[in-house]
């Protein structure tokens, strides 16, 4: 953002992506990558229509479980193209992620949360707290993994990230049960709100206090969420599946001392932080086991 930008116009632009998120195009899918696929639609918890892919790998008994950040979907974020630029102008594309996994011998279930891409509007368009309501479509994805009879039976894991990272850990901790059998997940930069205004205000020039304060007020009258509750932190002890953890380490959009707090409040007996170097961009963090799948693939090896 310009220096010479108000709060005023700082807060509404924060507080509008908050609640509402952004739908992208899905610009690629899985038969480009050399994948099988079938189209797949199944209700969140809550009866919300979800849209997505399933991903075969032959003879699989492993299935890995994919949720997407904000503003992005199952397939990535199309950053190359107008009106999508504001987050280093560069695509993400997942679909890598999901060929070493298929090489890997997983089957792979992925979709788009509510509000984003082209599954339906819940919860009245609303993002929730960055996972409240979202944590629901995660348990609708669960359920219906175990619903299939060529998954039903899989040993799973999930890749969850920034959003779906914080969707998954609200999931954890409102609706246990349905994860007693989960054996790990990988978090990519799941994330607290009080970390993007803080860090946003600074890189704009203005007042920090002044403007956490006027973006609590703005998000609760747009939300009914205040900026406190916007934050995975106080649920994470509920995470005890081994757990990786991976972050940007000079992520230029927040203050990562946030990252290290959600990854020591992680209940899990085993657990890993990477950090991810060599760039300041969040969205890289997105590619990164696209482009070094090793350590995803090390993991979920390991405990899948």
């Amino acid at each position: 953002m310009s220096t010479t930008v108000t709060i005023d116009q700082f807060v509404e632009s924060y507080a509008q992506l908050f609640k509402n998120g952004q739908r992208s195009p899905i610009l690629r899918r899985p038969d480009e990558y050399g994948m099988k696929y079938e189209d797949i639609f199944f209700p969140s918890l809550d009866g919300t229509v979800l849209q997505g892919w399933f991903i075969p790998a032959p003879n699989a008994k492993k299935l890995i479980i994919a949720n997407h950040p904000m503003t992005c979907n199952r397939y990535g974020y199309p950053g190359h193209l107008d009106g999508y630029t504001g987050f280093g102008g560069f695509e993400v594309n997942f679909l890598p992620d999901y060929k070493a996994l298929h090489n890997a011998g997983y089957n792979v279930l992925c979709y788009d949360l509510r509000n984003h891409g082209i599954s339906a509007a819940g919860s009245g368009g609303v993002c929730g707290a960055l996972g409240y309501y979202e944590a629901r479509d995660v348990v609708g994805s669960v359920k219906y993994a175990l619903s299939r009879p060529d998954t039903k039976d899989n040993s799973i894991g999930l890749l969850s990230r920034c959003l779906g990272g914080n969707s998954t850990i609200h999931a954890m901790s409102q609706y246990p049960a349905y994860f007693k059998d989960i054996k790990a997940m990988i978090l990519l930069q799941a994330v607290s709100g009080h970390a993007f205004v803080e860090k946003g205000a600074l890189n704009s020039g203005l007042d920090k206090d002044a403007t956490v304060s006027a973006f609590d007020k703005r998000i609760y009258e747009l939300t009914g969420f205040r900026l406190k509750e916007l934050t995975p932190i106080p649920l994470a002890h509920n995470v005890t599946v081994p757990t990786l953890f991976a972050q940007v380490r000079k992520d230029s959009l927040i203050d990562t001392s946030d990252s290290s707090d959600i990854f020591n409040a992680l209940g899990s007996k085993e657990k890993k932080m990477v950090w991810i170097e060599d760039t300041t961009r969040r969205f890289d963090g997105y590619n990164y086991f696209a482009e070094h799948p090793t350590e995803m693939l090390e993991w979920f090896g390991k405990y899948v």
